[in-house]
């Protein structure tokens, strides 16, 4: 049956939404459980034993253990302690309550701003590597 119109198709549409046809047992095709119509069976999945063997596990791939972190260089670690230290102990004065001299305060702001601007001075000026499309094997 064709509907006379497109807002009678909609509408026929939004009135069945959600609606399951149901099958005859007979006309149910493979192993699929919602084929027939029925529920699913939960304990019916759960009695089957996992197909995995111990041998299997002591089979799996280990990596080995990663390099060492790098250490990194005094100048730089106080350039990032300045970038991420002053404004933290900013923000902790200013939530807290914690009243900092104006003294304080310019030396943690120019921290901050002396870090910065040491990061961006010492970054690399070109690519490392100008055939390098970041593929790795």
């Amino acid at each position: 049956m064709q509907p006379d119109s497109d807002d009678e198709a909609w509408r026929a549409i939004v009135d069945n939404y959600g609606d399951r046809p149901r099958l005859d047992p007979d006309d149910a095709r493979g192993d699929d459980p919602d084929a027939d119509g029925r529920e699913d069976d939960a304990s019916a999945w759960a009695t089957e034993e996992p197909q995995e063997s111990v041998e299997e596990d002591d089979e799996r791939f280990v990596p080995p253990p990663p390099p060492p972190l790098p250490r990194v260089a005094p100048d730089r670690l106080t350039a990032w302690v300045g970038v991420f230290g002053a404004p933290t102990v900013l923000l902790t004065a200013l939530v807290l309550g914690v009243h900092i001299s104006a003294w304080l305060g310019y030396l943690l702001v120019a921290a901050f701003v002396g870090g910065f601007i040491y990061l961006v001075a010492q970054m690399p000026r070109g690519p490392r590597d100008p055939f390098d499309d970041g593929a790795r094997l």
